[in-house]
């Protein structure tokens, strides 16, 4: 190779090497590091855990329980503070990410009224504090308050059964309303969610229940307390009605009714029960009561309507208990969950009289 074409690929290596650098040099340009500007924002903070103005009753004095939140900040958080009754009880100054900063972590607390709150400061020295309040008590044992009360929920934010603490099983993601008519936190019902009871001591000749209710409307259609056989010819869509009752409610028109049928065997007793309006939105007391010879129902502890039975309830086949929806005994025609406000559930091993329903419906909780 002559002299002169060693001087050209010389020349044009040098040219590629120069290229390549201005290349990798423009790269770095472009993901230079950026100032993160002014700290013009004071830090946010969301506590999801406990709910604000909640309010837990346990079987023991001191328990455990989920504190969960969230700070985050425009540029930096430096800093964040957990106190609870006043005092400090986790702090925090090394993050991961430092303007976006979840923790959650557990601690026991005691009977009383209690008050959490999380400071957060960042790097400019802004501080942010928010703060939920939460009570706790410890359940004393319960004896029922009337005669023949075999059953009963609070859902005083929790789903437990007071009388013979059966275990109630949550399916889905029911909730809590936020309001009560007795008490602090009744249950509200959500899409494809509801409470199952074992029935053991349910199961007399003669059953009466009782409980505040407060519609909502949408879904137009939905089970409220269901006590049925399994339906094995139809596993997806379950409506046998020869044993146990059913408890619905259904659209007429603007207004809902309120439906019980009756299995006896044989065959099947209909109680077509009476109407609420889901546009008042109050809260109203439903009751029913079942004897060998006739079903009842009362609104606010008025009867509007009464249905007979040829033959005593049947209780054949029947193991479980839904609570706010028809499933799974009780879908084939698709009273599913319901939506609405359900409180201070109670029932009974005979049939309340009037008077009795009445004086179930004035009575506060004290």
């Amino acid at each position: 190779m002559s002299k002169q074409n060693i001087i050209k690929k010389i020349s044009w290596l040098s040219f590629i090497l120069v290229l390549a650098t201005a290349c990798q040099q423009e790269e770095i340009d472009d993901i230079s590091r950026v100032e993160s500007g002014a700290d013009e924002a004071a830090p946010v903070i969301e506590i999801t855990s406990p709910a604000d103005g909640s309010s837990m009753e346990t079987e023991t004095e001191v328990v455990p329980i989920e504190i969960a939140f969230e700070a985050s900040d425009d540029i930096e958080i430096a800093a964040i503070q957990v106190n609870l009754d006043g005092e400090e009880i986790a702090s925090y100054n090394e993050f991961t990410d430092y303007r976006i900063v979840p923790r959650e972590f557990t601690y026991d607390i005691t009977d009383g009224n209690h008050t959490l709150s999380v400071t957060a400061t960042d790097t400019s020295e802004k501080t942010t504090t928010e703060t939920v309040t939460f009570t706790k008590e410890t359940q004393i044992p319960y004896e029922p308050v009337f005669d023949g009360e075999v059953f009963y929920m609070t859902f005083n934010g929790n789903y437990n059964e007071l009388v013979d603490e059966k275990p109630i099983t949550v399916v889905g993601t029911p909730g809590y309303a936020g309001e009560a008519q007795i008490g602090s936190n009744a249950y509200e019902g959500n899409a494809d969610s509801y409470l199952t009871s074992p029935i053991d001591g349910l199961t007399s000749q003669t059953i009466s229940a009782t409980f505040w209710y407060k519609v909502n409307a949408t879904p137009d259609r939905a089970g409220i307390l269901v006590i049925g056989p399994e339906d094995t010819a139809n596993p997806e869509s379950q409506n046998l009605r020869t044993s146990g009752f059913r408890l619905f409610r259904e659209a007429s028109g603007s207004s809902q009714v309120i439906k019980l049928n009756i299995g006896i065997g044989s065959g099947e007793s209909w109680n077509d029960g009476g109407t609420i309006d889901p546009a008042a939105g109050e809260w109203v007391h439903i009751a029913f009561t079942i004897s060998e010879t006739e079903s009842k129902i009362y609104i606010d502890g008025n009867e509007v309507n009464t249905g007979t039975l040829s033959s005593p309830i049947s209780w054949d086949g029947t193991d479980i208990m839904s609570i706010m929806s028809g499933a799974p005994r009780f879908a084939g025609w698709n009273h599913l969950s319901d939506a609405s406000y359900m409180d201070d559930l109670r029932i009974y091993n005979k049939v309340l009289t009037s008077q009795e329903i009445n004086d179930v419906m004035q009575y506060t909780g004290e």
